[in-house]
């Protein structure tokens, strides 16, 4: 039993989020008091950042409050016009800098990284998605830009008044260590929602997202147990590395479905989940980041790149893919890439999945003409669906590895046929339709 405790409630992301969740319900409940003001649910989120963030990350902490300092200096300073773009420029120009940071400490003086800098190396990924959101929305004049377009010079209490929501939302704790993306204008909502008539915590929701952590750790455990007691992807042979790769990627995307849903929970704790209220003229509400029943039944690729981390993959095709006007997929991938930190693994990884979504679209298009039979179509359809799992679990091991040693073991091994087998009949595909036009 010990063992699934350590595993994860003792991972520190886990673990730090797991104790602000006294002080998520606590902001919960004073919210629906009278003398709980706005101002003061704006202070409690951001104090309650600062402390989680000195917690979690020690002076690492400062990696992700500075950019955070800047960004609301941008915001209310630049007008809706070039406000995106210089904020944009600026913010992941500062992640790049620290991602090359750990290439240095981790590539060049081969030594492990603290894990304060772990922790705010994905703090600040999570950082760059808000900061991103909101100058998007002021540029679209979804959100008043702070700046007013007036030439008057405003106080510095004024200033500061202006500024306090903009840097809550920034830092505010149940999304600093993870969480699914929260636009401006949902969480403008729910801190100034007050009415005892919305709806509140659910126990019985908090109490069927605790069951799943429970589950899927213990499943976590037992195929650990299995994995562990075989061969590894440095000694496996032939066909035996498909079962260690397929294996290896479970024990990842079990990691991933467990940490979103406690993540879940503690947005859900402090308000912010799914049964907040929605603030007209938001275009789309809260989602959970993992649908595990889609993810794991699904046979379409390109549909498990839209369902996996949901609320980044709408992020990237807001950012990206809807203003791309060549490529937007390897765009919208490539960028995918420079966001995690452009290690060797992930960059062959992401533009792998480009290439397998591309594919995606095109094998399915041909399949729904030509496959008419009802049997065929299942078989087709278990096929595809066995594909595409064996996809995902060579491009999650690729970017999980990260290393190039690591993606020269898995590029050699007999898992290379998966990808081989899309991208031939990508190449085939294009070359019938060119041939037929």
């Amino acid at each position: 039993m010990m063992d699934w405790l350590w595993i994860f409630f003792l991972h520190p992301v886990s673990f730090y989020q797991g104790a602000a969740f006294p002080f998520a319900l606590l902001f919960n409940y004073l919210r629906t008091v009278d003398s709980f003001s706005t101002r003061a649910r704006y202070l409690f989120l951001l104090a309650g950042g600062g402390v989680l963030a000195l917690a979690a990350m020690g002076p690492y902490a400062l990696l992700v409050v500075t950019p955070a300092l800047c960004a609301v200096a941008l915001v209310c300073s630049l007008g809706p016009r070039e406000v995106h773009r210089l904020t944009f420029g600026f913010q992941m120009g500062w992640q790049t800098l620290c991602h090359l940071g750990l290439h240095y400490t981790e590539y060049y003086l081969q030594e492990p990284p603290p894990v304060g800098f772990y922790v705010a190396l994905s703090s600040l990924m999570l950082l760059t998605q808000r900061v991103t959101s909101l100058s998007l929305d002021i540029h679209e004049g979804k959100v008043e830009a702070a700046s007013g377009g007036s030439g008057n010079r405003s106080s510095l209490s004024e200033c500061l008044r202006k500024a306090l929501p903009y840097f809550s939302y920034l830092l505010f704790f149940p999304a600093l260590l993870g969480g699914p993306l929260c636009s401006f204008q949902r969480f403008q909502a729910c801190v100034e929602r007050s009415s005892p008539l919305q709806p509140s915590v659910s126990l019985r929701a908090l109490t069927w997202r605790g069951l799943q952590i429970v589950a899927l750790q213990w499943l976590k455990v037992a195929l650990r147990t299995v994995v562990s007691a075989g061969a590894g992807l440095d000694d496996c042979q032939q066909l035996e590395c498909v079962y260690v790769m397929w294996s290896t990627a479970g024990l990842f995307k079990l990691t991933y479905y467990s940490h979103w849903i406690l993540d879940d929970s503690l947005l859900h704790a402090a308000g912010f989940g799914s049964e907040a209220g929605q603030r007209s003229g938001e275009e789309e509400g809260y989602i959970p980041d993992g649908d595990m029943w889609t993810l794991e039944t699904t046979h379409r690729i390109s549909l498990f790149a839209r369902q996996w981390n949901r609320s980044t993959a709408r992020w990237l095709r807001r950012l990206i893919f809807q203003n791309s006007r060549r490529w937007p997929v390897l765009q919208t991938f490539a960028f995918s890439a420079w966001w995690h930190g452009l290690h060797p693994g992930q960059v062959f990884g992401f533009l792998c999945w480009s290439v397998m979504v591309e594919a995606d679209y095109a094998i399915h298009t041909f399949a729904s003409v030509w496959i008419s039979s009802w049997s065929l179509r299942l078989l087709y359809r278990a096929l595809t669906w066995a594909h595409t799992q064996l996809l995902i679990a060579y491009i999650m091991l690729a970017v999980e590895g990260r290393s190039l040693a690591s993606l020269s073991r898995l590029c050699c091994s007999y898992n290379s046929i998966f990808p081989g087998v899309y991208c031939v009949l990508l190449f085939l595909l294009v070359k019938r339709k060119q041939k037929r036009n």
